[in-house]
């Protein structure tokens, strides 16, 4: 099964409306969103089924038995991230405990423990397709855990497939260094901004240390050419394949509002969605491509 993910190096640049359109032009039985922060692939590809709901333990964080608890103040003055207070009684601070375990270190009453604490869900959605998809608590960490959690998931269920499409996370960080291994390929959405351009640039360096095959995609083009060029010319530069670009359409702004693809209706992004489509599989199934 080949597996292809989309990114971006930074957020808004129309990722999640890409992916949801390949999922959509490939009839794709296999499909994951490993933005665990913040998974949005769910509003567009409504499910004919309930998810299979699973916890998903991060980080232990430190709990403190109030019975054993001598009061002695040790642990609030040794934590370094202001997590333990003591009004009446001490307790931690859930969001604030790193979880490094000085205060039960130092407690010398045994009153201080860490534990396994809940850091997110997993959803699984099993029926004609396979839907991947967690979401990680406010505040909480390892959400490159979680997007290794996520694509075990994914193929956890046996279901005769050549095609994999995964909606990745912003950024360059662990949940999208977790998402690109074992990856086939990666198709970056750039937009043409100067912070759009620099972020790009980050994505494909990061990429390159997996050895995968990349393609860029530029969405929103139209927005500013001068940048468009730049960003073409980047590409013909280091030989990187740039597979189309998707223009700006309003009408795709209001597709999603009502819960659907840009290619579940008539628009001009979504004319150009499907030109990127043919020339990504290409490059996918190994097929030559005239650029």
């Amino acid at each position: 099964m080949k597996q292809l993910l989309i990114l971006s190096g930074k957020g808004g640049t129309g990722k999640t409306t890409i992916a949801s359109a390949f999922i959509q032009l490939s009839n794709a039985q296999v499909y994951a969103d490993c933005d665990v922060d913040a998974p949005n692939l769910h509003l567009i590809m409504n499910q004919a089924s309930e998810a299979k709901r699973s916890d998903y333990y991060g980080m232990p964080k430190a709990d403190i038995d109030l019975a054993l608890c001598v009061q002695c103040d040790l642990c609030r003055q040794n934590c370094r991230f202001d997590a333990i207070q003591a009004d009446s009684d001490y307790k931690v601070d859930y969001f604030a405990c790193e979880g490094c375990g000085v205060c039960e270190a130092v407690c010398p009453a045994g009153a201080v423990s860490l534990k396994p604490a809940k850091a997110g869900e997993l959803m699984l959605y099993v029926k004609d397709s396979v839907f991947s998809t967690a979401e990680l608590k406010m505040g909480s960490g390892t959400s490159g855990k979680l997007v290794t959690e996520v694509k075990k998931q994914l193929k956890s269920v046996p279901i005769d497939s050549g095609l994999a499409i995964i909606d990745g996370s912003p950024g360059i960080g662990c949940p999208v260094i977790a998402s690109l291994s074992g990856v086939d390929m990666v198709l970056i959405i750039a937009e043409p901004s100067i912070s759009g351009i620099s972020d790009m640039e980050r994505i494909i360096k990061t990429a390159e240390k997996f050895q995968t095959r990349k393609a860029i995609c530029i969405n929103k083009y139209d927005t500013n050419l001068e940048n468009t060029k730049k960003i073409e010319s980047f590409c013909q530069k280091i030989y990187l394949p740039c597979v189309g670009r998707i223009p700006y359409d309003p009408a795709s702004v209001n597709a999603i509002n009502q819960g659907q693809s840009i290619v579940e209706i008539d628009c001009a992004a979504g004319r150009a969605a499907k030109v990127v489509f043919h020339k990504t599989i290409k490059l996918l199934f190994n097929e030559s491509l005239a650029l």
